[in-house]
């Protein structure tokens, strides 16, 4: 049995690269994260060019209806260009919260690009990001869906990703909040394994550069066990998120989120011990993507509660 991405999926994954590696992403971070959102609107508007924003979109809502492992697909991508704003939440969660036909025009929203969202979910997500910019915020509960608005801001470890309290402003409509949950921790998984596998890569190609003692580090055994490390790290953590997208069991997302989790983590430590100070300095793109993989740690759910999940499952 194959168990490969299709070459359809694989094409759509290189679609996305192609368009994100023209685009000055980290420029596009770092004015998100001071406040100028227009460049990272662009990236949106190209990921609605390539459907990305439609994927978990109904059919009926002008959205792709597309499967999981194919959102998957996009994600992880996104993940490794470290795409600015709430990506789980707007492309993987609201999806879900607005699948009503009383929601359609938030839905076709969603679809064309023309509307972002995000979503708090307490206890597990207990803020929303970016809710100062967003067009559209949801505040889940059990007392249904409802729409919200933004009220104290957080400080997150990623700058990029303002963090809100919200409060609901409207009727509450119901929703399948648990299925919502899921495809919030999934996403969050898959962006982990792509901001993984874009610190290897790049703690690599340093590793080819870098001269020590008058070798090139990368040739110092530790170094390659390092390195190699991490990319078993992500080769174990992948098919979990992809094997979750196939089941959405909760025990499967909860296992994929502390893989994806753990090798997001070790690829941080070690592209950082590999660089050097240089790699947390502000000017350096790597910092980019070492903080944006410690925010993504603890969202949607902290680090240690997707183990309990896997625990309670057991």
């Amino acid at each position: 049995m194959d168990f490969a991405l299709d070459e359809q999926q694989r094409d759509f994954a290189a679609s996305i690269d192609a368009a994100l590696g023209a685009t000055d992403l980290p420029g596009a971070v770092r004015a998100w994260a001071a406040g100028d959102v227009a460049p990272g609107r662009k990236v949106w508007e190209q990921l609605a060019n390539l459907g990305v924003t439609a994927l978990a979109v109904p059919e009926k809502f002008d959205g792709i209806d597309a499967h999981p492992v194919d959102l998957v697909v996009a994600l992880e991508r996104l993940g490794r260009w470290c795409v600015p704003g709430p990506v789980t939440e707007s492309i993987a969660v609201a999806p879900v919260l607005l699948a009503s036909d009383d929601q359609a025009e938030h839905s076709a929203g969603l679809a064309s690009g023309e509307l972002i969202a995000t979503v708090a979910l307490p206890p597990h997500v207990p803020y929303a990001v970016d809710a100062d910019t967003a067009e559209l915020v949801l505040l889940a509960g059990d007392n249904g869906i409802t729409e919200a608005e933004a009220g104290d801001k957080h400080e997150s470890v990623d700058p990029s990703r303002r963090l809100y309290d919200v409060t609901a402003t409207g009727e509450a409509w119901s929703a399948d909040i648990q299925r919502a949950y899921e495809f919030g921790a999934l996403a969050t998984a898959a962006q982990l394994v792509g901001a993984a596998e874009a610190l290897l890569d790049s703690t690599v190609d340093y590793a080819k550069q870098r001269t020590q003692f008058g070798r090139v580090i990368g040739s110092y055994q530790a170094i390659k066990h390092k390195l190699a490390d991490v990319h078993i790290a992500i080769e174990l953590a992948r098919p979990l998120v992809y094997g979750a997208a196939l089941s959405l069991d909760a025990g499967d997302v909860s296992a994929a989120k502390v893989a994806a989790g753990e090798a997001g983590l070790l690829a941080a430590r070690s592209s950082l011990q590999t660089h050097g100070a240089i790699g947390f300095t502000q000017e350096h793109d790597l910092s980019l993507l070492l903080l944006r993989v410690q925010a993504l740690r603890s969202a949607w759910g902290t680090p240690e509660s997707p183990r309990r999940r896997v625990l309670e499952g057991l």
